[in-house]
């Protein structure tokens, strides 16, 4: 397969039909090999605009879903981000591109991140979230965005969150799909 071609069809046919606009975030992507972030038995699927199970409870979102968050996010050079995540090395190589500084959380309790880097400017939950958990919200400086897609009632969305005077709150900006990440489910509450 020949990867570059299908970077390229990426964007064209996935990225740019979703608004994904912001020219840092489509040249990362055009330069980053999606193709090294999947077990080699995958490799022909890294560019499909799916989620793809990469096995042992990780999954490889779809291009236009990361696109689209960080054309939101507007991330810059020089910039601290956090991503979280199963499997979130593809999105924080795309963010290196960009020029930012990362640090990645991708086992134990995603729900915490990673107060050790914090605060952070950008944070990115590579899945999909019932909610936001505070202890995130609080690792945001002040003006931080945190981006990620949103299950409520069995419909995906792509969310921003943005902080300002110690008061977080969200923006639906899109549909979406992303794969369900553990631990950030609302309890179930029992009602007739």
């Amino acid at each position: 397969m020949e990867f570059e071609a299908a970077r390229r069809a990426m964007i064209d046919s996935q990225l740019r039909p979703q608004a994904v606009t912001d020219s840092l975030v489509v040249a990362a992507m055009a330069v980053v090999p999606r193709e090294r972030f999947v077990p080699d038995e995958l490799r022909a699927a890294a560019y499909i605009d799916r989620i793809v199970d990469l096995g042992g409870g990780r999954f490889l979102n779809p291009p236009a879903t990361l696109g689209r968050l960080l054309t939101e996010l507007e991330p810059r050079p020089g910039e601290s981000a956090l991503v979280i995540g199963t499997a979130p090395a593809y999105a924080t190589a795309v963010l290196r591109e960009m020029g930012l500084q990362v640090r990645e959380h991708g086992a134990g309790d995603l729900t915490a991140g990673d107060p050790a880097g914090a605060p952070y400017d950008v944070i990115l939950i590579d899945g999909g979230v019932e909610f936001v958990p505070e202890p995130l919200s609080e690792q945001l400086r002040d003006r931080g965005r945190l981006g990620a897609c949103m299950l409520e009632r069995g419909v995906q969305r792509l969310v921003i969150g943005r902080k300002a005077g110690g008061v977080f709150g969200v923006n639906f900006i899109a549909d979406g799909a992303a794969a369900p990440l553990p631990g950030f489910q609302r309890p179930r509450v029992f009602t007739f």
